[in-house]
């Protein structure tokens, strides 16, 4: 099983360091880490068995509830948590089910040990209306914090009725696989990122199964389409690229640049190249890589 929990800290080092030696346990790999400053965010890839793996995420979070002050955070990002989000990936063997057992294991603990507040989110969502992580995460920390004593909507699944003081609260679900995608535009003009994320992500109308949001990146002097395609398969990554770069065009703007968060599938990057290179008959044990491992 894999875990992708995300965190509230992109700047300081020294923190998302110590975050990341919590979470170092016997039978959990550590497959990526990959922080950004503009977000004050990071983003760590963790992979192994369904009990340790759920006591690496435990141990990471705990330490991120010490070392991360939200009272203090900025970045571009929406937030609501020091740890923000963790969902649990099913690999190989595991079931959804396996991975919806894993989220609200790791959701009890954190309620009882730690004191936050616990939602729970798509395939491990208690109410329809918290299938969508931004459905809890709209507004953020601050609106969060007034909001979870007196609106019943917002009411947690788990834990207090009250966010933690300098953690907030937590979002933990399971999912299929999933490619965080940002693209950087050559304008400083956050309009213009805002109206391309709305036409490109299905909540507006656009592409199913991408969610998209846009944002500005000061330290680039430029601004980010910045998307989750929760299922590469029904919506390509050149799909989303080549309709960004579309509504970029509209806007007298180009793309300079674009990045991948974390991990990605191979078959997301294939399905690219076939696309652009308009590769006839080409599969996958064409690739050397590929055919070194099946040796």
């Amino acid at each position: 099983m894999e875990s992708v929990p995300n965190f509230s800290e992109g700047r300081r080092r020294g923190v998302v360091e110590q975050i990341v030696d919590a979470a170092r346990l016997p039978g959990v790999t550590v497959l990526d880490l990959h922080s950004d400053a503009d977000h004050n965010r990071s983003v760590l890839t963790l992979a192994g068995e369904p009990e340790p793996l759920s006591a690496a995420v435990f141990r990471a979070v705990e330490k991120a509830t010490q070392v991360i002050d939200l009272r203090d955070h900025t970045g571009e990002h929406p937030r609501i948590g020091a740890t923000d989000v963790v969902p649990f990936i099913p690999l190989g063997g595991a079931t959804m089910q396996d991975a919806v057992q894993t989220a609200n294991a790791l959701g009890e603990r954190v309620a009882n040990e730690l004191q936050i507040p616990v939602y729970f989110y798509e395939e491990a969502a208690r109410r329809p209306e918290r299938q969508n992580l931004e459905n809890i995460r709209r507004k953020g920390f601050e609106q969060l914090r007034e909001a979870i004593a007196t609106e019943e909507e917002r009411i947690p699944d788990l834990g207090p009725r009250e966010v933690h003081p300098s953690a907030g609260a937590i979002v933990i679900g399971a999912r299929g696989p999933l490619i965080a995608y940002n693209i950087y535009l050559n304008t400083n003009d956050l309009k213009i990122a805002k109206a391309i994320a709305k036409t490109v992500r299905q909540s507006s109308g656009g592409l199913r199964y991408v969610k998209g949001l846009g944002l500005g990146i000061p330290q680039r002097g430029q601004v980010q389409v910045s998307m989750n395609l929760t299922n590469y398969r029904k919506s390509a990554l050149h799909t989303v690229f080549n309709l960004v770069k579309s509504e970029a065009d509209s806007y007298g703007v180009s793309i300079t640049d674009s990045e991948v968060v974390g991990l990605i599938p191979m078959e997301a990057l294939i399905d690219a190249a076939r696309h652009y290179l308009r590769l006839q008959d080409f599969h996958d044990e064409q690739i050397l890589e590929t055919r070194l491992i099946s040796e």
